[in-house]
């Protein structure tokens, strides 16, 4: 079975590493009718301290966008690529608010190695994405 992501799609990247590893394995389904909408998320205190300031954290996300960038433009596609940055308090909670609010046909990813404990700890946001997904969502597998 083939994949095509022909329409608007909401790829979120966490980091330098993850964006250009997605886009790597986002790349080969693409068309030129494909929009591609690269979010990271902010994730706020909520109260408590955030971790980093606003503008560092926005600034590290704009290298994430640089790196997820490199090898979508190394395709021979056309397909039209946009970036955002979105803050909330709970990172899976607002990545489905931006795919609603965008009107996207899926939420695509690739899971982020991690152990068992780190899981455990963090939530495991790639879990949670596919359990409560109000969109559908689309894993990648691993370039291996």
């Amino acid at each position: 079975m083939t994949l095509s992501l022909d329409g608007p799609i909401l790829v979120p990247v966490a980091n330098p590493d993850d964006g250009e590893r997605t886009a790597t394995a986002l790349a080969p389904y693409l068309s030129e009718t494909s929009r591609v909408i690269l979010v990271n998320v902010i994730e706020k205190g909520g109260g408590a301290p955030d971790k980093a300031g606003v503008e560092q954290r926005e600034e590290y996300a704009e290298e994430i966008f640089e790196r997820a960038l490199e090898p979508l433009e190394a395709t021979t596609t056309d397909a039209t690529v946009e970036t955002a940055v979105c803050y909330g308090t709970d990172i899976v909670e607002r990545i489905f608010a931006e795919a609603r609010d965008r009107d996207v046909d899926a939420v695509v990813f690739t899971a982020r190695e991690s152990n068992r404990l780190a899981e455990l700890l963090t939530g495991d946001v790639a879990r949670r994405m596919v359990k409560e997904a109000s969109v559908p969502v689309v894993a990648l597998p691993h370039d291996s």
